[in-house]
């Protein structure tokens, strides 16, 4: 088995943390259009740890790892665009 790379850890540790900087200053109005955005990126999410999980040269640890991540922004998508249809279906007039 092969140690985590620092380099790795370095570039997730400062994506959450910009990721949590930027997430915490937007404004209460700009939430809907932010969750498409997240949605987009959990299918990128979706992409990359489908990647992972089917590598030629994938362990056993990286291919449960990657299920699990496939699972969790998939229900992170389906949710956000189930929440998002809810939004915009507030808005809609009565009559149309």
């Amino acid at each position: 088995m092969t140690a985590l790379n620092p380099d790795y850890l370095f570039v997730f540790i400062m994506a959450a943390f910009l990721g949590f900087q930027l997430i915490k200053k937007v404004s209460p109005l700009l939430h809907s259009p932010l969750m498409s955005l997240t949605n987009a990126i959990a299918a990128v999410v979706i992409v990359g740890a489908i990647a992972v999980t089917g590598g030629a040269g994938a362990t056993p640890l990286a291919k449960t790892l990657g299920f699990i991540a496939v699972f969790c922004a998939t229900v992170n998508l389906v949710s956000g665009f189930m929440i998002t249809d809810r939004m915009l279906k507030m808005f809609k007039r009565k009559g149309s």
